[in-house]
């Protein structure tokens, strides 16, 4: 029996497992307790109003501070520990100083470039990196959800990431975005700049079409470079959400069965929680650094 028919034959027998578990033990009722759309809501802990702006300090405001905080710390701190013969620590840091520079910047910039913009684009590196590893950790910002301890409420433990928050990408994005095209203009002059956007050697008559194509391309960059990240960060804490024990209330199950599916989706849960820390968390950080070095080497180059 081949690979793909053993995953077939896997994935079909887990199905119809989750089947009779709802057949046998039966659901007791329309779930109100569960409501996924509760670990992404956004409640402000702290309501500040400037005019018609909300600047409110909420969880994904805390997050983002967390990684902040976490990025240039820990960057200050190595930094003043650097010695002559490195430990583990200044190794590990080191390695990535190369996978930045070496692989991120310097592949797709020059080298006057890459001296000018590393920084930029190690720090989104490192920003995103650990803001996607601080969203896995489970932190107690769970306001919707109070935990009794000794007569007082606390928030419960919970998992969010700043970036599984669309304006935070969307933010990066546009700085990336603003940044290149700056330094195209500079780079080339401001009509250069734009009538570069047309292949040379393209005929009169399709000028025009093939400009709106590339205007429309360089808008989509943002869309494309943003939701990337949030889609990615999202959908892998709804699926460790879900596996973890929100199936088992959607299905309101009885005790029996809650705990027969916990132990199938249990080890499901664990297998996407160390996939997504492992892998989709430093992946994501590396693409969204990789395209912002492309997209400024791009902007600069003869022809671009």
């Amino acid at each position: 029996m081949n690979t793909k028919r053993l995953l077939l034959l896997g994935a079909g027998g887990y199905l119809v497992g989750l089947i009779l578990l709802v057949v046998v033990f039966g659901s007791d009722g329309k779930n109100d307790e569960f409501q996924p759309q509760e670990e992404f809501r956004l409640t402000p802990w702290v309501s500040i109003h400037i005019g018609g702006l909300d600047m409110s300090i909420n969880r994904a405001v805390f997050y983002l501070f967390v990684a902040c905080v976490l990025t240039a710390g820990a960057m200050f701190w190595i930094s003043r520990r650097m010695e002559q013969k490195p430990n583990r620590v200044q190794t590990a840091v080191e390695t990535l100083y190369d996978l930045t520079y070496n692989t991120i910047a310097r592949t797709n910039m020059s080298a006057e470039m890459s001296k000018k913009w590393f920084p930029f684009v190690a720090t989104l590196f490192f920003f995103i990196w650990i803001s996607n590893l601080l969203g896995y950790i489970p932190l107690p910002t769970n306001t919707h959800e109070k935990v009794n301890i000794f007569g007082i409420d606390f928030p419960a433990f919970g998992i969010y990431a700043a970036t599984a928050n669309l304006s935070i990408p969307l933010i990066l994005t546009l700085v990336v975005w603003i940044s290149y095209q700056v330094e195209g203009i500079r780079a080339h002059g401001f009509f250069p700049y734009f009538r570069g956007w047309i292949p040379s050697g393209t005929p009169g008559f399709m000028r025009g079409p093939l400009f709106v194509i590339e205007a429309i391309s360089q808008f989509v960059r943002i869309i494309s470079l943003s939701v990337r990240l949030f889609a990615n960060i999202l959908a892998g804490h709804l699926l460790i959400l879900f596996m973890g024990g929100g199936l088992v209330v959607l299905l309101n199950l009885a005790v029996a069965g809650s705990v027969i599916l916990g132990l199938l989706t249990g080890g499901l849960a664990i297998a996407f929680f160390l996939f997504e820390v492992g892998l989709v968390a430093t992946l994501q950080a590396f693409i969204f650094a990789t395209l912002t070095a492309i997209y400024l080497g791009g902007a600069v180059a003869e022809s671009h």
